[in-house]
């Protein structure tokens, strides 16, 4: 009898840990009755950590690292995931979702035979696509990456590297220091995890995540959201309803849109 397959996955959830009024409790085991179907049934979560960005607020929720098995089926437009049964493992913070996500997108891209997938392991590598649904991943120092069409996956995890995106929903992460990341699509996710990096996104919806000290947000299209972790960081939206949330000590909130929080 052949063994099941457990998927790693990560899942976000309200304040008091609860999802579709659903109360979970860490390190509880839970299993679903009844069919199992992405966006109707089941225990939802995503195998690419800045997919929970698209459906909890990156400000005030909390995330977890889950394992699902079971029945399992899938969405067709992002890694969400529906399960029969999922095992909450832990709580984890910003540095460990951006880590992850790089990780993520740069295992995505190691195997795949597509033209619309590249992946570097040199240092000043240079990527570019600008088809849908490109897959860039580089790992060497002073690497850069630029997409110009939409759904594109950026990764690097080399020092000093450069990421670019102009079509809407982007995903841009990148773990070393001095990184630079920028996205002028809607609804595009940044995250960055080294120290001293820089975030900017000008299209609507944005989400940028910063967990390194000293890391430079900035977001200009209306409902964005902002998150750093690390200290020193400064964060600025000009957009409208957006929302700012920094925990590290010396850090600086600018917003100028209305109905906008810090």
């Amino acid at each position: 009898m052949s063994e099941e397959k457990v998927i790693v996955a990560y899942k976000a959830f309200n304040k008091d840990l609860t999802c579709r009024d659903f109360q979970y409790e860490i390190g509880k085991t839970y299993e679903h009755e009844g069919k199992v179907e992405a966006c109707e049934s089941g225990f939802h979560a995503v195998e690419n950590p800045l997919d929970m960005f698209s459906y909890y607020d990156l400000t005030d929720s909390r995330f977890c690292s889950v394992e699902l098995s079971g029945e399992i089926a899938r969405h067709n437009e992002d890694s969400k995931i529906a399960a029969g049964r999922i095992t909450i493992k832990a709580e984890i913070g910003l540095p460990h979702i951006i880590t992850d996500a790089v990780r993520w997108i740069m295992d995505l891209c190691k195997d795949a035979k597509d033209d619309a997938v590249q992946s570097a392991s040199g240092n000043y590598s240079q990527l570019a696509a600008s088809g849908n649904y490109s897959q860039l991943a580089a790992s060497g120092d002073s690497s850069k990456l630029a997409a110009s069409g939409n759904s594109s996956q950026l990764a690097a995890s080399g020092n000093s590297s450069k990421l670019a995106a102009s079509g809407d929903s982007s995903k841009l992460a990148a773990s070393g220091y001095y990184s630079k990341l920028a996205a002028s699509g809607y609804s595009s996710k940044l995250a960055a995890s080294g120290n001293s990096s820089q975030l900017a996104a000008s299209g609507y919806s944005s989400k940028l995540a910063a967990s390194g000290n000293s890391s430079k947000l900035a977001a200009s299209g209306n409902s964005s959201q902002l998150a750093a972790s690390g200290y020193s960081s400064k964060l600025a939206a000009s957009g409208n309803s957006s929302q700012l949330a920094a925990s590290g000590n010396s850090s600086k909130l600018a917003a100028s849109g209305n109905s906008s929080k810090l």
